[in-house]
């Protein structure tokens, strides 16, 4: 078996792991999943002569990892300073670049208290990673960051996507003929 179809059969594992964590609402079983697929692709990245990325996602591996414990900034910085170093020391041009973006993005959002906030960061740090894995040459890579992306935005919308209305104030209940409601909440709190 050649090092790249073993490498794309890697990142078919790591999908399973990446959807699965942004399905989650704790903060803990998704950094705990996603520590699981940075396994996983930091040994594809390796297989394909990727050392910045591989470098990278073994750190992420621990950053996620890590993560699962503490939410501290200090730690947070730690981790951030050991990315640009590796960055920095394995240096190869763009994909160092769009790899070590994504990856600070990516420690930023390990860090943060609510899941809220990581699944936003991560949505964005996915971008970067989405146009590494393009110039890097990785199919496999790519279908997964996409899927993952959009598994983040499932679970965003599953649990921070308001009904239609309550936005704006609108009581989303229906009258006895099921037609909706438009009284305002606070008007239908007065009535009762």
């Amino acid at each position: 078996m050649s090092p790249f179809l073993l490498s794309q059969i890697l990142i078919a594992c790591a999908i399973c792991s990446d959807l699965l964590s942004f399905q989650f609402k704790e903060r803990k079983k998704i950094v705990a999943c996603l520590s699981c697929s940075c396994t996983l692709i930091s040994a594809h990245f390796v297989l394909l002569g990727q050392t910045t990325a591989a470098i990278l996602l073994a750190i992420a591996t621990l950053r996620f990892f890590t993560s699962i414990f503490t939410t501290s900034k200090k730690t947070m910085g730690l981790f951030a300073f050991v990315t640009l170093m590796s960055t920095a020391l394995t240096y190869g041009g763009l994909l160092s670049l769009l790899s070590c973006a994504g990856s600070l993005l990516q420690t930023t959002a390990a860090f943060c208290q609510e899941d809220k906030r990581l699944r936003e960061l991560i949505l964005v740090g996915t971008g970067f990673w989405i146009c590494h894995n393009l110039l890097a040459h990785s199919p496999m890579a790519v279908i997964m960051e996409m899927l993952f992306m959009t598994s983040n935005i499932v679970g965003y919308c599953r649990y921070y996507r308001q009904p239609v209305g309550q936005e704006a104030g609108l009581d989303t209940r229906r009258t006895t003929d099921g037609r909706p409601s438009q009284m305002k909440v606070c008007d239908s709190l007065t009535e009762s």
